[in-house]
């Protein structure tokens, strides 16, 4: 079989990655590289790195511009540097225009995966103001000109296709994101929560600063959970001022009233993650829109329970009375939290459960989930769209 040399292109790379997208670019990229006969080279933004990647620094010119302009004058540089490969693979919008310009100059197949949509978080011109005019124009015709689409979920391919009702449905796929369950494992280390001064038991939040991850409902909703009950937050990166803001002062309030509750600002290492993780009672993803949610994925490796909202890929993952629970999430915001609050508080309440349902979802995590099978799908994809 001959080899397929893969250009893949995002903008998060270690050491610089905060979101879901990320982590699932760095496992797919060693997936990959285990199977003979791919050759994977990684284009990422952030400047020259020294692990074999081709990093790029947003040209001088544009240093100042609006995030949209960098993002699109990253990809023009990126994508003189595609020349020679079989297939170029673009995660989320910031990189899409790399590789929709290289298959016009090049004629090289480009696949996208949808990790969001910028249709459905309109909450984005808050951080960018009229460059989300730009980075949705960006999005709209990488999709429509894809040789094909990865969607990380079914839910996600559904929004694809009433987002993008020009893109033909025959070239969107579902190919679900994974978790790496011998990293993703539980890890009861005490010394972890010591050096937080984390004490009893207690529920966790783990993601960044953004509308769509509905921190803001959670701590508005925490308020009606018995306070014996802790609260971790390992939450930062705002993605603009006034979500920053807001979540500092909710998070200040519920310190005040009580002495369970820590934020943890900065990312914590991996080991610290799954330590945090594993000691949880129960795993909290209050997402208003969440196309899979890989933090479910890894919570529920490390054997903890998930109360999750039931939008977008959550359902694919969390299984509602198995692994977890699921909360409906309508638009009603006094409804939701008022929701998240009930089964929050009735969860903590039965610690049978809980470790029940996490036992449950590790099992599900190892066996629907796993990264050699979502390699392999994506190889076929590879193969597919070339002439």
């Amino acid at each position: 079989m001959s080899a397929l040399n893969i250009g893949i292109v995002t903008k998060e790379w270690p050491p610089a990655v905060y979101g879901g997208a990320g982590v699932h670019v760095v496992q797919l990229t060693q997936a990959l590289r285990k199977i003979p006969h791919i050759n994977v080279d990684v284009h990422c933004f952030g400047g020259k790195r020294n692990d074999g990647s081709f990093g790029y620094d947003t040209p001088s010119e544009f240093k100042d511009a609006n995030p949209a302009l960098q993002a699109i004058a990253t990809d023009l540089a990126i994508a003189e540097q595609l020349h020679g490969v079989d297939v170029v693979h673009t995660h989320t919008w910031y990189a899409n225009m790399a590789g929709h310009t290289a298959s016009l100059l090049y004629g090289t197949p480009h696949i996208v995966s949808a990790h969001s949509l910028e249709p459905l978080r309109p909450w984005k011109a808050e951080q960018l103001g009229g460059g989300y005019q730009i980075s949705s124009w960006a999005e709209k015709t990488a999709y429509e000109a894809a040789a094909a689409v990865i969607a990380v979920s079914d839910g996600m391919r559904a929004d694809v296709l009433r987002a993008y009702p020009d893109v033909d449905p025959a070239k969107v796929v579902t190919i679900r994101n994974g978790v790496d369950t011998s990293k993703f494992a539980p890890n009861p280390n005490p010394s972890v929560l010591d050096e937080f001064r984390i004490t009893g038991r207690y529920a966790l939040f783990v993601g960044r600063i953004t509308r769509q991850k509905g921190l803001a409902h959670l701590l508005r909703a925490w308020k009606n959970v018995p306070s014996e009950y802790g609260l971790v937050l390992a939450a930062g990166s705002p993605d603009e001022p006034g979500v920053g803001n807001e979540v500092a002062e909710l998070i200040a309030q519920l310190q005040s009233e009580r002495k369970n509750i820590w934020w943890i600002k900065d990312m914590l290492p991996h080991d610290k993650l799954t330590a945090v993780l594993t000691q949880a009672d129960l795993f909290l993803c209050p997402s208003i829109y969440e196309p899979l949610g890989i933090v479910n994925l890894e919570a529920m490796g490390c054997e903890t329970a998930v109360l999750a909202s039931r939008v977008g890929g959550i359902p694919e993952v969390v299984s509602d009375g198995e692994t977890g629970i699921l909360v409906d999430y309508s638009g009603d915001a006094s409804q939701f939290e008022s929701d998240l609050s009930a089964k929050i508080s009735e969860l903590m309440a039965d610690p049978e459960r809980l470790v029940q349902y996490g036992k449950a979802g590790r099992q599900r995590a190892a066996e629907h989930f796993g990264w050699d099978a979502i390699a392999q799908q994506t190889i076929d994809l590879y193969r597919s769209v070339i002439r």
